[in-house]
Formats: C-alpha cells, sequence, structure tokens
C-alpha cells in the first residue's frame, strides 16, 4: 500500500507513551507510570509541541507563531539584561584599581598592559540589585535552554534570531575600548 501522498510535514515526530516495566512485566511498585521519549533531532512542527511546561502544548500554527514570538522577545530581554548589568556595575563602581605589568611586545620590546578592576560593597543595594539580576538571567538563559532543547526548529530558529537582535539592540556601546593611558581626549 503506497502512503506516500500523505502530508506530514506539519506533524511533531510521535512520542510513544512506554511503561516502565521491570523483568516480571510488573511496575516494580512504582506507580506504573506513563515515560515519553524525548525528541532528539530538529524538526519543523506545531502539533504535540510541549513547551517548558507539562499544560503548556502547541497544537496550531497561531500558538506556534505565539510562542515563537515570546521565545523571541525572551531572548532579546536575556541579550539587555546582561547589558543592563554590565551598565548598572560601571555606574555603581566604588572600588577602581588599576593595575599595569610589564609584558613582551611582538618585536622583542616591553609594552605596559594595564587592567582595571572594579569592585563594589557587598551589603549595598546596588550588590542586592546585582544579585537579583543576576537570578533572573540564570533562570531566563535556563529557559532559552530548555526551548531549545525541545529540538523545535521554529523554536529555536525565534531564539536564535532574538538573541541576535537583541545583542544588536542593546550590544553595540559595548564594543567601544577606551585606552586608558591616552591623555588627551
Amino acid at each position: 500500500m503506497d502512503h506516500s501522498h500523505h502530508d506530514h510535514s506539519n506533524m511533531a515526530p510521535t512520542l510513544v507513551p512506554l511503561m516502565a516495566t521491570d523483568s516480571h512485566g510488573d511496575n516494580g511498585g512504582h506507580g506504573g507510570g506513563v515515560h515519553m521519549m524525548m525528541q532528539m533531532t530538529f524538526y519543523f512542527g506545531y502539533k504535540n509541541v510541549e513547551l517548558l511546561f507539562a499544560g503548556l502544548v502547541i497544537n496550531t500554527p497561531g500558538e506556534m507563531v505565539g510562542a515563537c514570538i515570546g521565545c523571541f522577545l525572551l531572548a532579546v530581554i536575556y541579550e539587555g539584561l546582561k547589558i543592563g548589568r554590565e551598565f548598572l556595575l560601571r555606574r555603581n563602581q566604588v572600588n577602581v584599581r588599576y593595575n599595569s605589568m610589564p609584558v613582551p611586545g611582538a618585536d622583542g620590546t616591553m609594552l605596559m598592559e594595564t587592567h582595571k578592576t572594579v569592585g563594589q560593597r557587598m551589603l549595598s543595594l546596588a550588590h542586592l540589585l546585582q544579585t537579583f539580576l543576576h537570578v533572573i538571567q540564570v533562570v531566563v538563559s535556563y529557559f532559552l535552554m530548555l526551548v531549545f532543547m525541545t529540538y523545535n526548529a521554529y523554536l529555536c530558529i525565534a531564539v536564535a534570531a532574538g538573541a541576535g537582535v537583541g545583542y544588536f539592540l542593546f550590544s553595540w556601546k559595548k564594543a567601544v575600548v577606551v585606552d586608558i593611558t591616552e591623555h588627551c581626549h
């Protein structure tokens, strides 16, 4: 029988429930739970895509578009959060030290390399805010990682595109390098 005329392009790979059994054919007293196999290859699809939580299942093209927009924005926010924390750290500098050390140059000359060390007070509002933002940043980064681990190509593209747009929007000032040994600014 020829099944080549069926279009399966919008279907996610089927996850097969597996019963946990031991060698005696029963569930070993562990509650007889059903275990789902995880998708391990990239696929394009919008049916039965479980996103982060058991009750959050995508089944329509509209739901997939909404999920992609949400993942895109989450990735943009993540990039903004990273740069925002750096900005706050620079703005709330308390202890600034410059350490210089000689390093050999390519042509045998000695160059002076200068490093800037910035510190904060541990018991300060600025450090408390940095700690809170760090926790948010870590949680968002794990959410993005778990979204990518769905292997749904639409969601993965949304995360990558959001990271790119976020970097473009927030990191353009970060590339500025100031030579602290230059005194003519």
